[in-house]
């Protein structure tokens, strides 16, 4: 069943912050990469939908069709003053192939295609990895208004976890507000797949940073993707990204007066404003990173901090200023870590020449914990001798 809507334009209201992710494809009928033949088709075109496809199509004008073959089951969404007329056969300029003008197929967009979804206000010189370039459960996703789309939203859960989402000008941040949404005609032809979402209108309540929660999805999120030859021997592997990448991480160990927001923007005005960091790029978030104990890797994991800095050299030049800011913020953590919040740090750096260092400050968990159980085991053994002396003495019965 083929529905046309009248819709007016709304606009997002509210002010951006970090952590807005807007969906870039789009299904308008205007967009010319949306037909095979590249461009938007003119009146003496045949127009063709793909009949046993779903789709919604956003027109954004009035257009004049010679013949048009709908699908069984989609909807045009039309803006003020836009629709179909009947092709006159008066001359059109540009306008005489009268060939065939295919709709493409919009099923394969995928919502865990990190390609697919633009960060907004973000500083150019900061990234993420490929699991947080796809919305994660504390983010605003924006879906652009007038325009339409087709999502496959198939998931290892059952539930997809987000701040809020813009659909079509309207703003969601409940679970029972998009409900009625997604219960309404509109929904079923943008989304398909397996999941649904939970809208919980709240922002991460921990300000060391949460951890994005798209794990589960990692093997989706890197299906396809090609990783670009890696301009060193033996490239790092940050957690949640899909290819190796040469330069530096760092991994940090925090105390509860962390705060990752304040570590980021300290990091950027101290750091990464400076000349020597010009093109340097930075990804800093938390991380869960599976515990190991004397080299045997254990089920459970801790939360941390990691920093991956890559720089946009290319070759043999691969890596040294990055290699260069991740010794410099060790050299801040050894002087200020207790103040920021910081237990220790450790970084690794793969550089062009193929050289792999790492280097290392503060007490790790592991070494703190072990200290602890060493001094807890030297108490309770000086506290039994002094008991077994005392009873020996009569002293203690």
């Amino acid at each position: 069943s083929l529905r046309v809507w009248q819709r007016v334009s709304l606009l997002l209201s509210g002010t951006a912050t970090a952590g807005y992710k807007q969906w870039l494809p789009n299904t308008n009928f205007e967009t010319a990469a949306n037909w095979e033949e590249g461009r938007v088709p003119c009146a003496s075109d045949a127009i063709h939908f793909e009949q046993d496809k779903v789709i919604s199509v956003f027109v954004k004008s009035h257009h004049a069709v010679k013949d048009m073959y709908l699908p069984l089951n989609g909807e045009f969404i039309l803006a003020s003053g836009a629709g179909f007329a009947a092709f006159d056969g008066s001359w059109d300029p540009g306008c005489d192939s009268g060939s065939a003008a295919q709709f493409r197929d919009a099923e394969g967009l995928s919502w865990f295609d990190p390609a697919l979804w633009q960060p907004l206000q973000q500083d150019g010189r900061l990234f993420a990895v490929d699991e947080e370039r796809v919305p994660c459960r504390y983010d605003d996703v924006i879906f652009e208004p007038e325009t339409s789309f087709r999502v496959n939203v198939d998931s290892s859960r059952s539930m997809i976890h987000l701040r809020s989402i813009s659909l079509m000008g309207q703003t969601f941040t409940s679970t029972a507000a998009l409900a009625q949404y997604l219960r309404g005609p509109s929904a079923p032809l943008q989304f398909h797949g397996n999941s649904t979402f939970q809208v919980t209108g709240a922002a991460c309540p921990d300000k060391s940073g949460c951890v994005c929660g798209n794990a589960q999805d990692g093997h989706r999120i890197c299906a396809g993707r090609r990783c670009p030859e890696p301009a060193c021997p033996s490239p790092l592997r940050p957690l949640g990204h899909c290819c190796g990448v040469c330069g530096a991480m760092v991994c940090l160990e925090f105390t509860p007066d962390f705060d990752l927001q304040q570590y980021r923007d300290r990091l950027v005005q101290t750091f990464l404003n400076l000349p020597q960091y010009a093109g340097v790029h930075m990804a800093i978030s938390k991380v869960h990173k599976a515990q190991s104990f004397l080299g045997v890797a254990l089920r459970s994991s801790t939360p941390v901090i990691q920093i991956v800095l890559v720089d946009e050299r290319s070759g043999s030049e691969t890596g040294p200023a990055a290699g260069q800011l991740a010794t410099d913020i060790l050299s801040d953590i050894a002087q200020h870590g207790e103040a920021l919040g910081i237990s220790s740090g450790k970084m690794e750096v793969a550089s062009g020449t193929g050289s792999i260092f790492s280097g290392q400050t503060g007490i790790s968990t592991w070494r703190r914990v072990l200290t602890g159980t060493v001094l807890g085991l030297l108490c309770g053994l000086l506290l039994l001798g002094g008991m077994l002396f005392l009873y020996r003495r009569g002293t203690l019965r």
